[in-house]
């Protein structure tokens, strides 16, 4: 029955299977019409319960356990909620509005909640009954998620066929119900989570990769079912093969990250690198550096208009030029040294001289005929020397051939 070509849908088996999950969505439904009217007639006595425990099953179990009792700290609740939110409804409980209920309204109550727990057991047998028959079924998918949570999601998803047409992200939230936190933190619960937190995987995954994992194990998941639904591999070596590759990623996952590697030092006797750089770099960008008056024109202050070449903020503007209080549209700049030592190249070219000259010659000489002229106190150096230097040494000066008489 199980050879590779049959289709799954003509197995009668399947049928079966396919029944006991429409029968256990059925019985799940019953239980929320039969959870409403629990909460209807239970809701004089203790308005509050209802938002603390939001579980059908689990609020059946504590309104028939509490009953009429006005003092909640005298009702045994261990067991059936979690501490903390025990705690949160006996403190509830002291300071609530309702009244006790009429006996007969009471024996109703207490009549559906037995009911509620009778459908629930049902359930679960239904769903054990289905959990046996998950190897033959969907053994792919119950390799990956074992074989119960395998049922839950069939039984949830509408069968196996259904199962398999439906989205991975849909895959991941069946099951998944509102968790009543009673205030507490919500940094370290799974909201968006349903039956598959409750594989072995998810549950031995580390709390800050269970989303990855629940997400993978989800995406996995349907191409399981939509190989069992088509019969593709009853073996189940292709769930088996998912599982292996979830696990193996997840411990890819948990992986430090490789150590920095120490960076070589260079090749000794290397070339080294053709940059242009050093002091002509620094000198070709010390003369086109931008200058102060640039800076100023570049730049607007706030609540203050600037002028323009044209006015009336037409043409070029000047920025914070002029802004200063001066009405001149002037920067004095100090000259840079690279100015200083070109105009210093052309002194010297000029007039020849080393710059070192003495503090007591004057440009202004007395004559006798104009009285007071301006003159050149460096123009003696270029005059030509006496004796042996205006011949042999001189730079315009010649050798002369004497004749002796």
């Amino acid at each position: 029955m199980s050879s590779h070509g049959i289709v799954l849908e003509d197995d009668p088996e399947y049928q079966l299977i396919v029944d006991c999950n429409a029968l256990s969505v059925d019985i799940e439904n019953e239980i929320v019409i039969i959870h409403n009217f629990i909460r209807d007639k239970y809701r004089p006595k203790f308005p509050e319960l209802e938002s603390l425990v939001h579980h059908p099953i689990d609020y059946a179990r504590v309104v028939k356990k509490i009953g009429n009792e006005m003092d909640v700290t005298l009702v045994d609740l261990e067991g059936l909620l979690p501490s903390a939110i025990i705690m949160v409804v006996s403190v509830t409980a002291s300071t609530t509005s309702g009244k006790p209920l009429p006996e007969e309204v009471l024996t109703k109550t207490n009549e559906a909640c037995d009911r509620a727990l009778a459908l629930d057991s049902a359930k679960k047998k239904v769903l054990d009954f289905v959990e046996s028959r998950m190897g033959f079924i969907a053994p792919n998918l119950s390799a990956i998620v074992g074989s119960a949570v395998a049922a839950k999601l069939m039984g949830t998803a509408g069968g196996l066929t259904s199962l398999a047409k439906m989205p991975a992200c849909n895959v991941q939230l069946l099951g998944a119900k509102r968790k009543n936190l009673a205030g507490f933190s919500t940094a370290t619960s799974q909201f968006r989570v349903g039956y598959v937190e409750q594989t072995e995987i998810f549950q031995t995954t580390p709390p800050s990769l269970r989303m990855r994992a629940c997400r993978l194990l989800a995406a996995k998941s349907t191409l399981a079912a939509r190989v069992d639904s088509t019969r593709g591999d009853p073996s189940g070596n292709t769930g088996r093969a998912f599982r292996e590759e979830i696990r193996k990623k997840i411990e890819k996952w948990q992986e430090p990250p490789p150590a920095k590697q120490p960076k070589p030092l260079p090749v000794p006797d290397s070339e080294p690198k053709k940059k242009r750089g050093g002091r002509r770099l620094r000198k070709m960008k010390e003369r086109y550096a931008i200058t102060d008056m640039r800076k100023l024109a570049n730049r607007m202050q706030f609540g203050i208009p600037e002028e323009s070449s044209l006015g009336d903020g037409l043409g070029e503007g000047y920025g914070m030029l002029g802004q200063a209080g001066s009405g001149k549209l002037r920067v004095s700049m100090g000259q840079s040294k690279l100015a200083a030592k070109v105009a210093k190249k052309f002194k010297e070219k000029n007039y020849g001289s080393s710059g070192a000259t003495s503090g007591l010659t004057s440009s202004l000489a007395f004559t006798p005929v104009q009285g007071i002229e301006l003159s050149n106190p460096q123009a003696h150096a270029h005059q030509l020397g006496g004796g042996t230097q205006s011949t042999y040494f001189s730079e315009t000066g010649t050798f002369s051939k004497i004749k002796r008489i």
